[in-house]
């Protein structure tokens, strides 16, 4: 759940700038991918989790104005819009940056008629961290929505109408992971998502004895850039090739695709295109995998596959940075340690570290400390377990 601090700040800071008490307040979490990376386009196979104290909060009210009011803290940039309350005031497309994720979800959830409200937003979801602080805001949008209309929406569908608002109002291409994780969350268990079909499985990870450790390189990143978006063109540039020569197989994404096959046409694809897809064929396989061996708690199995996954992340999709792979060599040689990647699109943000409970506090101390000494940057550390989807807090 939301962490009580934040909720209070969203409410204080509704109140201040409006003037009356918020009539609602929803949150709604980031993530952290426990393994899956650049596979969710290619409808592949992903494992995320919500975090279970790092949510972005909305408190606000259904008014009569006309208007839609939003004030913000001041980390996300400019700290207060407002727009006409209609399907071209919603339309317009204008700074702050971050209110284009707003109005993405609004032009998907109200096809006709637009309601007016005033909102206030907190959060504690790292910025451009490859935490998916974009994807906690739309689906906080969209259940704060729900909670103003009466109207509401299937989980699944949610999800999706979520990555369709980015996808053709924000303009990013992103995979369905991020808001699929941030509305189905559930306490204790990581997600196992099929990309293409929406099917899911909860994969309980609730041992007492192990925990997750998310580490921010402070190293932003901006995924609208044209780095994402390239090499999903690359992805699809393999899979071109390969159904050239295996018509009979309905290839239809890499997530078809074998290393067999994918190996034998190898010479017609330039190094960096073979590189890309080998990353996404591997991953699937290192995925489920992981989600066998997560089920029956072997975990030094899963940190292996963590690792890997980060070697192909960094040499064959070429997704990672400098700060990152310190990052992952500092915690791999902490005892105690299962496994530690980078999790996330990639160029800056965090790992995530896999390790017993037990060697917490030195690990932490040590990654902070060697991180700071290799790259002249202060990183920041939270533990965490999976936590729940996103909730109406108050209606």
């Amino acid at each position: 759940m939301a962490d009580p601090k934040t909720v209070e700040r969203a409410t204080a800071l509704f109140s201040k700038q409006y003037g009356k008490a918020p009539g609602v307040i929803v949150s709604a979490p980031g993530r952290v991918n426990l393994i899956g990376e650049h596979t969710d386009y290619n409808d592949g196979f992903v494992m995320p989790l919500a975090l279970n104290a790092r949510h972005t909060v909305i408190a606000g009210v259904k008014t009569d104005s006309g208007k839609i009011r939003i004030i913000t803290e001041s980390d996300l940039g400019d700290t207060s819009t407002e727009f006409e309350a209609t399907t071209a005031g919603v339309s317009a497309k204008k700074e702050p940056k971050w209110c284009n994720y707003i109005k993405g979800v609004i032009l998907q959830f109200c096809l006709d008629t637009v309601p007016s409200f005033d909102i206030a937003v907190a959060t504690d979801v790292p910025l451009g961290g490859g935490l998916s602080s974009s994807a906690s805001l739309e689906v906080a949008v969209a259940t704060f929505l729900e909670a103003i209309t009466g109207k509401t929406l299937e989980k699944n569908e949610k999800a999706l109408l979520c990555q369709r608002a980015e996808n053709v109002f924000v303009g990013m291409p992103c995979g369905c992971m991020d808001q699929f994780i941030s509305v189905l969350g559930k306490e204790g268990h990581a997600l196992l998502l099929d990309c293409r079909s929406q099917e899911t499985k909860y994969v309980p990870l609730v041992d007492p004895e192990v925990v997750l450790l998310v580490t921010n390189s402070n190293v932003k990143h901006e995924l609208t850039g044209g780095g994402y978006a390239k090499r999903r063109e690359q992805c699809y540039e393999a899979v071109d090739v390969i159904k050239k020569t295996f018509p009979d197989a309905n290839i239809k994404a890499l997530r078809d695709v074998t290393l067999e096959q994918l190996d034998s046409v190898k010479s017609q694809l330039s190094s960096i295109v073979y590189a890309r897809a080998r990353h996404v064929v591997g991953e699937d396989i290192r995925t489920n995998k992981a989600v066998e061996a997560l089920s029956q708690g072997d975990y030094s199995l899963v940190g292996k596959l963590m690792h890997q996954s980060h070697v192909s992340l960094k040499d064959d999709y070429d997704v990672s940075c400098p700060e990152l792979d310190i990052l992952v060599e500092i915690a791999l040689q902490i005892p105690g340690v299962y496994g530690s990647r980078m999790t996330g699109g990639g160029f800056g943000g965090c790992t995530i570290t896999l390790l017993r409970r037990d060697a917490l506090d030195k690990a932490v101390e040590k990654i902070l400390s060697e991180y700071k000494t290799k790259s002249n940057i202060t990183a920041t550390c939270f533990p965490t377990v999976p936590g729940s989807g996103a909730t109406i807090i108050k209606q």
